[in-house]
């Protein structure tokens, strides 16, 4: 055998990494999408999550996320890392999940959807949205009250009343299109926010905002908004 000489290259953009519910079916797919042009590499780990959506299920994710943070590729400091669940952010508490995050894992930044959409819709300046959500209503309203705490008013909201998760992930664009312009077309309210990462809002966002003329923001698409914006900063 020949000893090679080599060189290394450390080059690269700053890594992102992504904890994803072990039952979600969506958020990698549209995050395929969303960040096919960037050029820093992404990471995913998944988490123990239960096949149905309660505060029960969402609050005991906290237990594994140190684990789950634990399994990004720890040979360098990730640029951000993004928790996938926007009920269980809201349950768990946004800070309380950037600890449990950097308790495993290194990391310059650390964001969840409901912190992601917060973000964004004050870069837009909108605070006071409708709110659709396929969560039964134990989980939407620490998710409203969640939001509230942070300066967003949701007086109008509506909910497809769903606790099984294999049911979210195949609702169909169609019906997220017809309930998002339902309530976004409100008045009394300046934007929409459809939570979920299972729930598709990728192939709907453009055509609500063409329906009622607010912006339209979703899980996925404010997470990818955040965790591009917080990994851009470091290059």
């Amino acid at each position: 055998m020949s000893a090679l000489s080599y060189e290394l290259d450390d080059r690269n953009a700053p890594a992102m990494g992504l904890i994803v519910l072990q039952v979600d079916e969506t958020i990698e797919p549209e995050f395929k999408q969303a960040f096919a042009d960037h050029p820093s590499p992404m990471y995913v780990s998944r988490i123990p999550s239960g096949e149905e959506v309660t505060t029960q299920t969402l609050s005991a994710m906290a237990a594994d996320l140190k684990v789950a943070a634990g399994l990004l590729p720890n040979s360098r400091k990730l640029g951000v890392v993004g928790y996938a669940c926007t009920s269980a952010s809201s349950v768990i508490g946004s800070d309380r999940v950037e600890d449990l995050v950097r308790s495993g894992c290194e990391t310059t930044a650390v964001t969840n959807p409901l912190r992601a959409a917060v973000a964004c819709a004050a870069d837009l300046g909108i605070s006071r949205m409708a709110l659709l959500s396929p969560y039964i209503e134990e989980v939407n309203t620490p998710l409203r009250n969640a939001f509230a705490d942070e300066g967003i008013e949701m007086p109008v909201f509506g909910s497809f009343g769903v606790a099984e998760e294999a049911r979210v992930a195949r609702i169909s664009s169609e019906s997220v299109v017809d309930a998002a312009a339902r309530l976004g077309g409100d008045t009394g309210v300046d934007g929409v926010f459809i939570s979920c990462t299972n729930l598709r809002t990728f192939e709907a966002l453009e055509v609500v905002q063409q329906k009622i003329g607010k912006p339209v923001l979703s899980s996925n698409q404010s997470l990818a908004w955040h965790m591009k914006a917080l990994v851009n900063a470091q290059m």
